[in-house]
């Protein structure tokens, strides 16, 4: 369920206006910025940022650009931008910085776990004209196996995305990965043929076969193997697949507890999820850490940037 707060009916062109004109004169006016594109889904913006170009011959993101700064643009600058055009950079860069940690790597595996079919076509299409080489070439290049031979397998699925369940695959398939926990090959064909090709309803009842025989979550059992970057990514996909809500609730607490506030993989999380399950994230996120997701992000931003995170998160400020 989606958090966005959007009118029924809006002009381009008088969003369009509106934007133009807190663009102009003496500093920028933001709180035009965020009552505009705050409330605007992906077809409107799509229809703004058209229009934008027709009426004043600029591009409204160059423009976003030059007119804002720090978190504050990044956040409003990924909203703006088409959502398959914004993964497919997302996705790019963090293969150029996955080296820093294995978390850069779960925005691949967000794109296609937690996202439907069709959406992860045109990102793979949109990282094609991009940057002139496929998404999968750039997996290859830049992230070592076993690492990358699970993740271009996720990356090249077209899951069906009906919810069609055969209970004798389920039981078959928990077998399957059982066995190949037990040898402790969790870089197994069988493991990565599951869950780079089944279709979402089926692995969440082959998750669930699996607890049954084991007595443990699959993820759990993973886990227990140790804490490198395969065992690391296998759980993201996991808890993507099984429940991405809880998964993202999990990205936003990690960005704000500690030391500093790591503001990109926030913002990632809540521009990202805004228009797809923000509100069962929140929900999510109550339930694992007895606080609210609004109060924790209020706690730990500020400014222009605070006031539009909360907007995506359908405050009214």
């Amino acid at each position: 369920m989606a958090s966005l707060r959007v009118p029924e009916v809006t002009a381009p062109i008088q969003d369009s206006e509106r934007l133009r004109k807190a663009f102009q004169g003496f500093g920028t006016d933001e709180e035009a910025v965020i009552f505009v594109l705050g409330h605007r889904n992906a077809s409107q913006m799509k229809k703004i940022r058209e229009t934008y170009q027709q009426l004043y011959n600029e591009s409204l993101i160059d423009r976003l650009h030059s007119e804002l700064s720090g978190d504050f643009r990044n956040a409003v600058i990924l909203w703006t931008t088409d959502p398959p055009e914004r993964d497919a950079k997302l996705a790019n860069a963090a293969l150029k910085t996955w080296r820093k940690g294995i978390k850069e790597l779960q925005v691949l595996v967000e794109i296609a776990c937690a996202s439907s079919p069709h959406h992860l076509m045109a990102v793979r299409q949109a990282y094609c004209s991009l940057f002139d080489c496929s998404l999968e070439e750039d997996i290859v290049s830049n992230v070592y196996k076993p690492l990358s031979k699970l993740l271009v397998g996720l990356v090249s699925s077209y899951r069906y995305d009906k919810e069609v369940v055969d209970p004798d695959a389920a039981e078959s398939e928990a077998a399957r990965l059982n066995e190949a926990i037990n040898k402790k090959q969790l870089d197994h064909d069988d493991i990565i043929w599951i869950l780079s090709t089944r279709n979402v309803f089926q692995l969440k009842a082959t998750f669930a076969r699996y607890k049954d025989l084991r007595g443990n979550p699959l993820e759990q059992d993973i886990k227990n193997y140790g804490k490198g970057d395969l065992e690391s990514l296998l759980n993201v996909i996991v808890w993507c697949i099984n429940c991405p809500e809880k998964h993202f609730a999990k990205v936003v607490r990690d960005s704000i507890v500690g030391l500093g506030t790591d503001e990109d993989s926030l913002t990632r999380a809540i521009v990202t999820r805004a228009e797809i399950d923000l509100s069962k994230v929140r929900g999510e996120y109550e339930t694992m850490y007895k606080v609210s997701l609004e109060d924790d992000v209020k706690g730990d931003t500020s400014g222009d940037y605070k006031k539009f995170l909360r907007t995506l998160l359908g405050e009214i400020i």
